[in-house]
């Protein structure tokens, strides 16, 4: 049984241990008689055993040893090999502990072994985290989604060069310092709003975290970094805008086809990829007769089910002579449809129009504006959380209003407030209520209440 061992003292007063060992199992022969030649590496308290394709004749094996003895052809292979198996662990070893600062028995096993080699540097693990990803596109994972790492590889490489002057650098060498930086560049040199910087910063975070579940790295250096994120506006027409919209005359046949989809995208809930690729095996006929679209959402993968409203069955009526394929709409790309929103937005008098708009004016005008529970709102658009759900539902003031006359009619009548000389009777018509200046504040009322008190006990 050979066995090498190497005592190293760091800073600190921890001792490592690291032991190379190399034996054969004797209660384990082959036909042939032979044994196959194994190693055990230990590193502190860290065990891996290595097989070999070398096969160790018992006779000529000296356990003590850990090597074949004797001059034979058998007994030559057999120390050859297992010099050359012990430098290449050994070469691994220091090779791990210099660019990771620590080592175990798996680590030095794998990377002898050439299974998933693990990058030590963040560039190639970046790239090599991109690299995954595009073998995931149109499986798994979207195009766009990958555009947005690439594009937080290339600031990441501009950074380095211009703030370090490198072009790559060690994963042992990050730390909450360098993410900070990173965030200041994106703002101060790139000029990037809260929201665009929030993304790049999640990416970098993410691709790091993937360091530490391969082992390259024992603890993630941006564990406590939490990006700031900016508060999140709902982004929907006003109704006023939406009705301008839909009934503003447009000549341009296809102006006319830009407002139509995004229309039916309002009153679906649809994002744009989900109704490019609708087509006919989507939409399903309800028990009571009623139209459905019932489709996965190509980005999370998640089932949407919408009842189809009036106005999207009629859409889809007026479109069926021009499809050319079993899709239902024949839709432009959407750079085409951002072109044709410029010129909308003149004809309607609206500052600003984008396809994805249309989705959030489905969340709010169509359904919960209109009483439409948020789970079920949730379902129809096809989140896995109601949390996604408020982002895009959000309540307007009209229906703040509506809600509040409904309860006024449920209340009114129902309570009685103690009698008070100070306390304004006959009010009960809230909705025609007005301060004034012979009119009682109510949010003053305590305070006059307290003063009546007062001037009662004198």
């Amino acid at each position: 049984m050979m066995e090498t061992k190497e005592i190293l003292k760091g800073r600190s007063k921890h001792r490592s241990t690291f032991a190379v060992m190399f034996y054969i199992n004797r209660t384990k022969t082959k036909k042939d008689g032979m044994c196959q030649l194994l190693c055990r590496v230990t590193i502190d308290t860290s065990v891996a055993q290595i097989g070999t394709k070398i096969m160790v004749d018992p006779s000529v094996w000296d356990g003590k040893a850990g090597r074949a003895t004797g001059k034979s052809k058998n007994a030559v292979t057999v120390n050859r090999a297992i010099d050359k198996l012990a430098g290449e662990i050994n070469a691994h070893y220091r090779e791990l502990r210099a660019s990771l600062g620590f080592v175990t028995a798996e680590l030095v096993k794998n990377a002898l072994k050439g299974i998933c080699k693990k990058q030590t540097t963040l560039m190639k693990l970046f790239q090599e985290h991109n690299d995954e990803f595009q073998k995931r596109v149109g499986v798994d994972r979207v195009q766009a989604t990958l555009g947005h790492y690439v594009r937080t590889y290339e600031l990441l490489k501009i950074f380095l060069r211009e703030k370090y002057d490198t072009e790559d650098v060690t994963l042992r060498s990050l730390s909450l310092a360098f993410i900070d930086a990173f965030d200041l560049f994106l703002r101060q040199d790139r000029l990037m709003a809260q929201h665009t910087v929030s993304g790049h910063l999640i990416n970098l975070k993410k691709t790091v975290r993937r360091s530490v579940s391969q082992g390259t790295l024992i603890r993630d250096p941006f564990v406590t970094f939490v990006p700031e994120q900016p508060e999140r506006k709902c982004r929907h027409l006003k109704a006023e805008e939406l009705d301008r919209l839909m009934n503003v005359h447009i000549d341009s046949k296809s102006l006319r086809h830009t407002r139509d989809m995004f229309i039916f995208s309002t009153f679906t809930g649809l994002a744009y990829a989900d109704l490019f690729n609708l087509s006919e095996e989507h939409l399903k006929t309800g028990v009571d007769g009623s139209l459905w679209i019932k489709i996965n959402r190509q980005k999370t993968k998640t089932e949407c089910n919408i009842r189809l409203l009036e106005i999207p069955c009629q859409i889809i009526g007026k479109y069926r002579p021009e499809r050319t394929s079993r899709k239902i709409f024949n839709v432009k790309t959407l750079a085409a449809m951002c072109r044709h929103f410029r010129k909308i937005e003149k004809m309607c008098g609206i500052e600003r129009i984008t396809f994805h708009m249309a989705r959030h004016n489905f969340g709010t005008h169509i359904t919960l504006s209109q009483g439409v529970p948020i789970e079920t709102v949730s379902r129809m658009m096809g989140h896995s959380s109601i949390t996604t759900t408020q982002i895009y539902a959000r309540i307007t003031n009209t229906k703040v209003n509506e809600d509040m006359k409904n309860l006024s009619g449920n209340v009114n009548g129902k309570y009685s407030l103690y009698e008070d000389e100070l306390m304004p009777v006959g009010i009960r018509n809230t909705d025609n209520f007005r301060l004034n200046d012979n009119t009682v504040n109510p949010f003053k009322t305590g305070r006059n209440y307290e003063k009546g008190k007062n001037r009662n006990k004198k």
